[in-house]
């Protein structure tokens, strides 16, 4: 346990190689990963969420509205499989699979092996968003200070802009850090899927030699990761809505 605390995991029992290290070098790769994933689900979930809250009763709404339901309801790895057909077999714009040999030397290389992933992430991700994003601001728009917003002649799209954005973006954020978790495990079918050597793929890969050192190291390491994750949303919170400072 001290060792851990440290940043020493130990030693695989199988191949002897150092966790640490391996797990630091797998990083490389499935960090990038989710934080490509998590930039793209919120620029494309927050403004289509906002969007189909401000025309709820219209039919672009609704069409988002059901967009975000197909989201949530098509399994990871389904995605995946259409975006590979669509982009990289059909097209051939994006590659299948695999990262370049030469990791991120190969800037360019290494950022379009991440960009289906990462949609692919994203989407599921984002799904879930978009449903929070307009549910938020549909909340904000039937508050009073946005109705006297919109009385001193503003437009919805201006006074949501001004007057509503800050405060639709606290459930975002909040939904946004407890689906951190369920990222982790999308990237660990994800990389399976596109054949990415991350993080993801060496915990099954050590789960099915039964590495039991390696395993727990990794899910230690991982776990880790969440506390900080969750922590860095509570500090976005804070700025978001002092309110949860004060009552802290």
């Amino acid at each position: 346990l001290s060792g851990a605390i440290r940043g020493d995991l130990g030693l695989s029992v199988l191949t002897g190689a150092d966790i640490t290290q391996e797990l630091v070098a797998k990083s490389t790769l499935t960090l990038p990963l989710l934080g490509l994933a998590s930039f793209f689900a919120v620029v494309i979930a927050v403004p289509l969420g906002m969007l189909a809250a401000l025309r709820f009763r219209k039919w672009d709404g609704v069409a988002t509205s059901v967009v975000s339901q197909l989201g949530i309801a098509v399994p990871t790895f389904w995605i995946g499989v259409i975006l590979i057909t669509i982009f990289a077999v059909r097209n051939q714009v994006f590659p299948s699979g695999g990262f370049p040999y030469e990791g991120w030397a190969n800037f360019p290389g290494a950022i379009s092996s991440l960009i289906l992933p990462a949609s692919t992430l994203a989407l599921a991700q984002g799904a879930v968003l978009m449903r929070f994003a307009r549910s938020a601001t549909i909340d904000v728009i039937q508050q009073d200070y946005f109705r006297t917003a919109r009385a001193t002649g503003l437009s919805r799209l201006h006074a949501l802009r001004i007057h509503g954005i800050r405060n639709a973006m606290v459930p975002v954020v909040s939904v946004l850090g407890m689906q951190i978790s369920t990222l982790i495990v999308g990237a660990i079918i994800v990389e399976s899927v596109f054949a990415l050597p991350g993080v993801g793929q060496m915990l099954l890969q050590d789960v099915n030699v039964r590495d039991y050192t390696k395993v727990q190291g990794t899910v230690a390491a991982t776990t880790a990761f969440v506390f900080v994750i969750s922590f860095v949303i509570d500090l976005v919170l804070g700025i978001l809505n002092p309110r949860t400072r004060q009552r802290a």
